[in-house]
């Protein structure tokens, strides 16, 4: 694109980019806006150089171009011209960009030490250099790749972003964790929202008195910067913003479904003939971060720059051997920026032409048109464990030259999957390019975390403090008692949870426990679900059902702390159990498949299930069966495990950071068999708010159900409440697992909680009837599968908590004491019945087929049947309330 040419998405789609002014550096102190004016833009700059870079020649038009992309929250994104992403960039151009903002960064800090924090994926390289120019004392970068050998310290969402997640892992913690001013460096400010939840979560976990806010441009609007200020005086903390430009988007009205609309890009050009590949392994020390996702300190600095230039070397006398003479596109991989622009900068001083961009996980529009900047897309299988995801790089191509791709990866990138058919090398050599892959040796966090001792970090001017100290310690902030009191039996279902938010272990603080299968521990197979428990089999736990019961009432026990003696119901039951199974198979598998595919179109493939014991552990394991089953799509591989959450005690923090260490949080998706009042949906939202401030990695909330009667939550398969086969029997439809116990005369500090494994009701076991007949069902179903999915997605799928409200109008008419002691839907109903002292049971129907086996099972313990028509559920189950 030349000076003044107008970019095409602005003639053909009307998509504006309004200049204001740049190098702006703005304060919202106690939400008193402040304001000053580094330098004043040369309006149409567009052909950039290194110098002008440097000298402040830059405005809006120079700094970004509009592209596009099909995102239902955001139809548009700006393409940097100086941040070597999406475009082929002179790596002086970018380190230049860099150093500017940093001086600005410098202006507002003056001569105080600060932390330098980047934005993953984008801005990981764009804030090392802000960090190397002001020389900061630390340095780390936000990430999107789960490290199993490393601990995530914390992490914030990205509302409008492909890749929402991101999550902070240093090594230790101590380096990050301070009250020094804290400089958050990203590419692009849109409206401020990222910015201030980041600010937010940061703050939650360390609170500090200074936030400086730096980006390449800075397009909030008016109405963006009040409700910044307004946030920042709410935090009571100094935030600055700085930037190269400030500006405005317009966009058009129907923007995303115009975008929408376009003809699908041509991805993956084909040349008459394949280019060639090669590979070199690269030298770096073991003991020098190779980028900031664990943090580098200045005290690497120096070695870290020996080491780049001696890969440089390396390099060149690779290049020089066979393409000599040939230019050179440096390509980094997604959050590896940093390091892959300093090589090229390197090269580029050594003679050789070369540019400087990367690949990324963020799909956006190509289209071969002049004044556009994506002109060219390649789409590939990611390398890293991730095999089902897909992963984007744009343009990789020079003018007039035919230019040698240096794609620069470390070991997690290095995996059959790169060379296979679909994977990096395979697609850019098909285009005809020559492709050699440099591979880097990247630094082991748990190396870094144990080289880095106190005296080390000592040396670096503030960042001295105790590990004793760290964020991680055993002092984190407890968690809330929660306000909702509602023992849904996914409540008393539910069991396990901790009185207090535990945060995740450091590496050096011992190994996790173990995750625990079948036929060790409970009756499914093991790849169907990993039991994250302690086997609490051979202790005496079962108490009287009505002692226990008053027990509970009078508060001087949790119903946690022990287990009720389970009814096993008779031979008429059982044979009423096989009817409704085989009646329903079909009905199930329905609801299974749609919400399993629901989650797949929102999630994305690469998710792992994680259900709630035990209600909804046999939900899970159907879910894991229909998307590894392939009908009607690929078959995917989904992990899927069990943990332990109770009211008032909230999730398994030990199960959390065993999640969190063995996949990446965001992939997590909770899963749990129905909803009664929704209960367990407010203990999950709070459970995870609390672990995530006492240093936890931030879990999505959303629960995912099979049944939602009570329209409490956005993702499930049916809002029928209707019978499900799995809430009839107790353990022996749960794979004889009990329900999960919290005591502390049996689980100990970083253990699981437990349960117990009943393996002497073997012979009742229906566990895997109940998963097969299901299973049996799915191609019977599968046709009707994408009309269901169309449906819930089409639909107004708000949660109102109308449930909620129908049982407190039956409490109130009924005299009851607490929400508590009501239990609406057929599910709930069934668990008074099976392990509670029940009162009494409302039906809106006599003899309505979805709870023929609450009539059986109320007939067997002598409880009243009322008929009440107006009830909003088909039932609801009253427990009794006993004198104390």
């Amino acid at each position: 694109m030349s000076a003044f040419e107008t970019p095409w998405a602005t003639v053909h789609l009307g998509i504006e980019l309004h200049h204001g002014e740049s190098f702006a550096a703005r304060s919202a102190e106690d939400g008193v806006p402040g304001e000053v004016l580094a330098a004043r833009s040369a309006e149409g700059f567009v052909a950039l150089s290194a110098e002008s870079v440097l000298t402040g020649e830059l405005a809006i038009g120079a700094l970004v171009q509009p592209g596009l992309r099909r995102n239902p929250r955001r139809a548009h994104l700006l393409v940097s011209t100086v941040l070597g992403k999406h475009l082929p960039t002179d790596p002086r151009i970018v380190i230049g960009a860099g150093n500017r903002l940093a001086d600005l960064v410098r202006e507002v800090l003056g001569d105080r030490e600060a932390v330098v924090l980047g934005f993953a994926e984008t801005a990981t390289g764009l804030g090392h250099c802000v960090a190397a120019r002001i020389d900061a004392g630390c340095y780390l970068h936000s990430t999107r790749r789960h490290e199993s050998r490393a601990t995530t310290l914390t992490g914030f969402e990205e509302g409008h972003s492909h890749a929402t997640s991101h999550l902070l892992q240093p090594a230790p913690a101590a380096i990050f964790a301070n009250d020094l001013p804290l400089v958050l460096v990203d590419d692009e400010i849109s409206t401020g929202d990222t910015a201030i939840d980041a600010v937010r979560a940061l703050h939650a976990f360390a609170p500090r008195s200074h936030y400086v806010l730096a980006s390449l441009v800075d397009m909030r609007t008016p109405a963006d910067r009040i409700k910044f200020e307004a946030a920042a005086a709410e935090l009571g903390a100094r935030i600055d913003t700085v930037c190269l430009a400030s500006g405005r988007t317009e966009l058009p009205s129907g923007l995303i479904d115009t975008v929408t609309a376009l003809p699908e890009p041509r991805l993956n050009p084909i040349a008459t003939e394949r280019g060639s590949y090669g590979r070199i392994e690269l030298t770096w020390p073991a003991d020098v971060p190779e980028g900031g996702r664990h943090g580098t300190l200045r005290a690497d600095n120096a070695a870290f720059d020996v080491a780049v230039k001696s890969v440089a070397d390396e390099v060149n006398s690779r290049l020089d051997a066979e393409f000599a003479g040939r230019p050179v596109i440096v390509i980094g991989h997604e959050e590896l920026m940093y390091l892959p622009l300093r090589l090229a900068a390197d090269l580029a001083d050594a003679g050789t032409p070369t540019r400087f961009q990367t690949t990324t996980r963020s799909p956006a529009y190509v289209l071969d048109e002049p004044g556009y900047p994506l002109r060219r897309g390649f789409r590939f299988t990611a390398p890293e464990p991730d095999p089902t995801a897909q992963r984007y790089l744009y343009n990789a191509q020079w003018p007039d030259a035919d230019p040698v791709l240096l794609v620069v990866i470390d070991p997690p990138a290095d995996t059959p999957e790169l060379v296979a058919p679909g994977g990096l090398v395979d697609v850019l050599t098909a285009s005809g390019a020559d492709v050699l892959i440099a591979v880097l040796p990247g630094a082991d966090p748990r190396a870094l975390h144990a080289g880095r001792t106190a005296e080390r970090v000592a040396g670096t001017a503030s960042l001295s403090v105790s590990y004793n100290d760290s964020a991680t310690s055993a002092n984190a902030p407890s968690r809330k008692e929660s306000t909702d009191s509602a023992d849904r039996e996914g409540g008393a279902e539910h069991g396990g949870g901790s009185s207090s938010a535990v945060a995740p272990k450091e590496l050096g603080a011992g190994p996790l426990p173990e995750a625990l299968h079948g036929p060790a521990f409970g009756s499914y197979a093991p790849e169907d679900v990993s039991w994250l428990l302690k086997d609490l089999s051979d202790a005496d736990l079962e108490a009287d059902v009505t002692e226990r019961e008053r027990r509970i009432q009078a508060g001087v026990a949790h119903y946690a702390e022990s287990l009720p003696v389970e009814f096993q119901p008779d031979a008429e039951y059982r044979e009423l159990f096989d009817r409704v199974l085989a009646d329903s198979a079909e009905r199930l598998a329905l609801a299974v498949a749609t919400v399993a595919e629901l989650v797949v179109a929102e999630r994305g493939a690469n998710v792992v299930l994680v259900s709630l014991a035990r209600a909804g552990t046999p939900v899970g394991v159907l879910m894991r069966r229909w998307l590894v089953s392939g009908i009607g799509r690929e078959p995917l591989t989904v992990p899927h495990y069990a943990v332990s959450i109770v009211r008032d005690r909230g999730i398994d923090a030990v199960a959390l950071d065993y999640l969190a260490r063995h996949h990446d949080p965001s992939s997590i998706v909770f899963v749990d068999g129905w909803t009664g009042k929704g209960a367990i949906t407010h203990e999950l939202t709070a459970a995870l708010d609390d672990y995530h401030a006492a240093g936890g990695a931030r879990f999505n909330d959303e629960l995912v159900v099979l049944a939602d009667p009570a329209n409490c939550v956005r993702t499930y398969g049916t809002r029928d409440d209707f019978l499900i086969a799995s809430a009839c029997l107790n353990s022996t439809v749960s794979g004889l697992v009990s329900r999960t116990v919290l005591n502390d005369s049996l689980i100990g500090p970083g253990e699981f909680h437990g349960a117990k494994f009943y393996r002497d009701l073997i012979d009742a076991d229906v566990s895997n009837q109940l998963i097969d007949t299901v299973t049996a069902a799915f191609g019977a179903i599968s046709a009707r599968v994408p009309a269901a999915v169309a449906a819930i997605r089409n639909s107004d799928r708000t949660p109102d908590w109308s449930g909620w409200a129908s049982v407190e109008k039956v409490r109130a008419e009924y005299g009851i004491s607490t929400v508590n002691y009501v239990k609406p839907g057929v599910g709930e109903t069934t668990r008074v019945l099976l392990r509670r002292v029940p009162w009494r049971v409302l039906v809106r129907e006599a003899d309505a087929p979805e709870h023929a086996h609450i009539r059986l099972l109320a007939a067997a313990r002598n409880v009243p049947v009322e008929v009440v028509p107006d009830l909003a559920y088909s039932c609801m189950g009253l427990i009794k309330e006993l004198p104390r």
